[in-house]
């Protein structure tokens, strides 16, 4: 390479360099390719910033004019198509910089005037993960609806409730669906609490230090909506909790789905038979023309293994690094983006396919029937006549155990053959041991029965 054929002027760093960067080098640290998603973000952060240094008296009003007007004309080449993204530019900073300052010239140079990448950087992936959040929640409530609305049409459909997948008690379809619809209520709260600790302005610490211009960091975290700004340099440039906290809240609200989606995936199976998907949901076999693969919820347990995979990536990323800014945050982007990218596209999926589950409450009272459900309301039915629990329990398992030797349920036993297992034991027995008493016997806060599903669903509405 020939030094004296050196452009320094293309790359903002370069006045100590004798040489240009190996193109190799090049396509291998920029991250235009992928940060140009923020250049929205970027924009509002320097017009932002630019407001700033006018008001202070760092730049002239008539920098903050031509500042404006170049911005607005970059938005938008950018929003028809007409904007070039160059390698040579690194990334979307720069790229934005440097057409800002071919539109206004010396405007545009002063521009980065008390400010650094490091500071503007954090500044925007903070702006975009709020803005990311604002419109997850969004999409939280809409999955919400669905999944209330499902609940409150299935609210008496009686299925089995599963522990070790094994036959347990009674629930209705629509409690079972509210437990789905709680395990959402702590992911929308989760990201109410990331988005708070993002809402931090770190724009004002420069590269690390500071800077030594009468900056106004207050004014500008009120202009871009900030609680507040970060309140030490070194921290403010480098630290990328939010990003971590994010994708582990991500990674939370990934498993909840995956559970549903594993539940949904067994209940489609032939041997439960408890729901169908809508075919629009559903895709077939290349070879066996009877098949109906649920393949949304089976890829939605694959892509939980992503995100989580993203939280690793950006715990690994961060846990060697000294303060205060070091290249390797660059790696932070791809994995926060792709995670936002998954869990919304995911919401969105779900939101559209879960009113197109479809309930076989015939295959439920099956299943109802050959598990024994109501055996812990003939325990609580003794226990309430005043046998200890312990002792009901042993006399209802003993019954159990004869009902399987006859091949039958519990309600099909004689009452002179239940009452061989406990004398307390009278014709009010049978009602206990339908699946519709055990269900209506649960009519506290929080249980199965339909009117205290019906309940949930209320207090849920009129929380959104």
């Amino acid at each position: 390479m020939n030094p004296d054929n050196f452009p320094s002027s293309q790359y903002t760093w370069a006045g100590n360099f004798s040489e240009p960067m190996d193109d190799l080098v090049k396509r291998y640290t920029a991250s235009v390719g992928f940060d140009q998603r923020m250049w929205r973000q970027d924009i509002r952060g320097s017009l932002a910033h630019a407001r700033m240094l006018a008001r202070q008296g760092i730049i002239a009003a008539e920098d903050l004019a031509d500042i404006q007007r170049g911005m607005a004309q970059i938005v938008g080449e950018i929003e028809s198509g007409a904007f070039v993204w160059s390698l040579d530019f690194e990334d979307v900073h720069l790229n934005i910089e440097k057409r800002l300052t071919a539109l206004v010239g010396d405007a545009g140079k002063r521009l980065h005037t008390g400010r650094s990448r490091n500071d503007q950087v954090a500044t925007d992936l903070r702006l975009y993960l709020r803005d990311a959040i604002d419109d997850l929640q969004v999409l939280l409530g809409q999955f919400q609806t669905a999944l209330l609305d499902l609940a409150e049409r299935e609210a008496d459909t009686p299925m089995p409730g599963f522990t070790h997948l094994q036959v347990a008690q009674p629930i209705t379809f629509g409690h079972h669906v509210l437990a789905w619809y709680e395990m959402t209520r702590r992911d929308a709260e989760r990201l109410a609490e990331v988005r708070k600790r993002t809402n931090r302005l770190p724009l004002g610490a420069a590269a690390l230090a500071g800077t030594t211009y009468p900056i106004d960091r207050e004014f500008v975290a009120a202009e871009l909506g900030f609680d507040g700004v970060c309140e030490n340099s070194l921290d403010a440039v480098s630290d990328r909790d939010f990003a971590v906290e994010f994708c582990a809240a991500a990674a939370l609200l990934m498993m909840h789905i995956s559970r549903m989606s594993e539940e949904l995936v067994l209940w489609m199976n032939p041997r439960f038979g408890f729901v169908k998907i809508a075919d629009r949901f559903c895709t077939g076999s290349s070879i066996m023309p009877q098949k109906k693969n649920p393949d949304v919820p089976e890829l939605a347990r694959g892509k939980t293994g992503r995100v989580y995979g993203h939280l690793a990536a950006l715990l690994t990323l961060m846990k060697g690094q000294p303060l205060a800014y070091n290249k390797d945050n660059q790696e932070d982007k791809e994995p926060l983006f792709d995670a936002v990218d998954t869990v919304s596209d995911t919401l969105r999926v779900f939101t559209a396919m879960i009113p197109g589950v479809a309930t076989r409450p015939q295959a439920m009272g099956e299943a109802l029937r050959q598990g024994f459900a109501t055996a812990t309301d003939l325990a609580d039915y003794l226990a309430r006549k005043g046998l200890p629990f312990r002792d009901a329990h042993q006399a209802v398992g003993l019954a159990v155990r004869r009902a399987e030797d006859l091949g039958v349920e519990l309600p099909r036993l004689s009452l002179s053959e239940l009452q061989s297992f406990s004398p307390m034991i009278d014709e009010d027995v049978f009602s206990v041991l339908s699946v519709e008493g055990s269900l209506a016997a649960r009519k506290h806060v929080g249980g199965t029965a339909p009117e205290q599903v019906r309940a949930a669903i209320a207090r849920a509405r009129a929380r959104a």
